[in-house]
């Protein structure tokens, strides 16, 4: 079967030839090399393109390792170009390209600010390939680096990034020929990356999400963080099991099993929690005042970019409905291309006849451009009690801001007295554009 993701296509589609290298960033195995080498491969040969004009390799693959570097994979792509015709390159996994120091150049004479400019990278290989008219540039990556800082300037101008996910709900649930309670607890349990969705073995899709993160540390991820793949893993089992939760590197060590061989410490699990990042194994909240509007730092909360890979991870167990409802809907709204933060809300409240400042979560604070959007997540509200203790913190916020609480199931969307919104997590994910309703 073919999954077609047509939200990602439809962007590939509108970057034709824009004079910019598409870079196409996610979690290894959701899709990114499938997306271009089949999906995009098929649309641009029925639209007339010739094969031998579509020039596709990965540099993870043994017969292309030589392309790692970027002389070896300038001339291979220009020996590619026979004719004037419009050329497509599709390079996968473009972060493991190696920086090599340009022949001849006497490092010693060069002021060290300046000694980046003594180096070949793959930045410079892409800029001078952009320069031939004909050819149109799309690349995959794994991972954050071949965007972050220190990227030249003059590359980051002619690049625009597809952030891919794994399947959304929404992709997922024609996909499974289930209803809807029943594709939701499919999802719910495995996942949307596309191997483990196309896996009818349950017991080999366990094995696939588990094994995962080993072959993320086998493509040298634990190398460039300078700790070791089991600590690495160690760190990603204990972040996985405090899904939502208010986190730093000493919260983790605090939480983690006193039995663990490698105890996370505050230096070693931030370089970590930043290689997971980095990797796109996880992802964070940051934490949000909603009294003065301000951003923090820290703690932060972490969620899984995929949540069938962190329950397998953690064996299946750890499967709190309300944990798992909020980390589904996290994901989902950074699909759609929203700014999520956590949100943190303080004020007065007497108790027991006295007057004391109080500390309440708003777990979702969404950032439509012009407006906001606060959002709890909650398996049920149906106890009176349980409702104003979800609400109250959203109505202590002095704006006009919209205020929704996503509960478990299908639940039509409605609205209460105090313009409180309430909506199902299934018609939330099936109806994409729900936020500016």
């Amino acid at each position: 079967m073919i999954i077609q993701r047509d939200q990602y296509l439809k962007k590939l589609i509108t970057g034709m030839h824009n004079g910019s290298v598409k870079v196409i960033t996610g979690i290894r195995g959701c899709g990114k090399s499938f997306l271009l080498s089949h999906i995009f491969k098929d649309y641009l040969l029925s639209n007339g393109v010739q094969e031998d004009h579509i020039i596709d390799f990965a540099l993870d693959e043994r017969e292309f390792q030589q392309l790692r570097y970027p002389s070896t994979l300038s001339e291979y792509v220009r020996a590619r170009l026979t004719d004037s015709g419009a050329y497509y390159v599709f390079l996968h996994e473009a972060q493991l390209s190696h920086i090599v120091p340009i022949p001849g150049v006497d490092l010693t004479v060069i002021p060290e600010e300046d000694r980046y400019l003594a180096y070949l990278s793959i930045y410079e290989v892409l800029n001078g390939l952009l320069s031939r008219p004909n050819l149109d540039l799309y690349i995959t990556a794994s991972d954050t680096r071949m965007l972050a800082n220190g990227v030249p300037a003059d590359f980051w101008d002619r690049c625009s990034e597809i952030r891919m996910f794994p399947l959304r709900f929404l992709e997922f649930y024609p996909l499974s020929g289930l209803d809807k309670t029943d594709a939701w607890a499919q999802y719910f349990q495995w996942g949307g990356l596309p191997l483990a969705v196309l896996e009818p073995d349950e017991m080999k899709r366990a094995r696939y999400l588990s094994g995962l993160i080993e072959c993320v540390d086998a493509k040298g991820l634990a190398g460039r963080c300078g700790v070791e793949g089991e600590y690495l893993r160690n760190v990603f089992d204990a972040v996985s099991a405090a899904v939502g939760a208010w986190t730093t590197p000493n919260s983790l060590a605090k939480t983690q099993s006193a039995a663990s061989p490698t105890p996370i410490t505050d230096e070693r699990g931030k370089k970590a929690l930043a290689e997971l990042e980095n990797a796109f194994l996880i992802q964070k909240a940051r934490r949000f005042d909603l009294n003065t509007k301000v951003l923090k730092d820290t703690p932060v909360k972490y969620y899984a970019t995929d949540v069938g890979l962190r329950n397998a991870r953690l064996g299946f167990q750890h499967m709190d409905e309300a944990v798992l409802m909020e980390n589904i809907l996290f994901n989902e709204l950074r699909a759609r291309g929203y700014a999520v933060d956590a949100g943190l809300i303080q004020y007065q409240e007497s108790v027991g006849g006295k007057r004391t400042r109080r500390r309440y979560d708003v777990d979702f604070a969404v950032n439509l451009g012009r407006k906001m959007v606060y959002i709890q997540c909650v398996p049920s509200v149906s106890d009176p009690e349980v409702r104003m203790r979800e609400i109250k913190p959203m109505m202590r916020c002095r704006d006009a801001f919209p205020r929704i609480v996503v509960t478990a199931g299908n639940e039509r969307l409605h609205i209460d007295d105090k313009g409180i919104c309430t909506i199902g997590i299934i018609p939330f994910l099936l109806d994409e554009g729900i936020l500016e309703k």
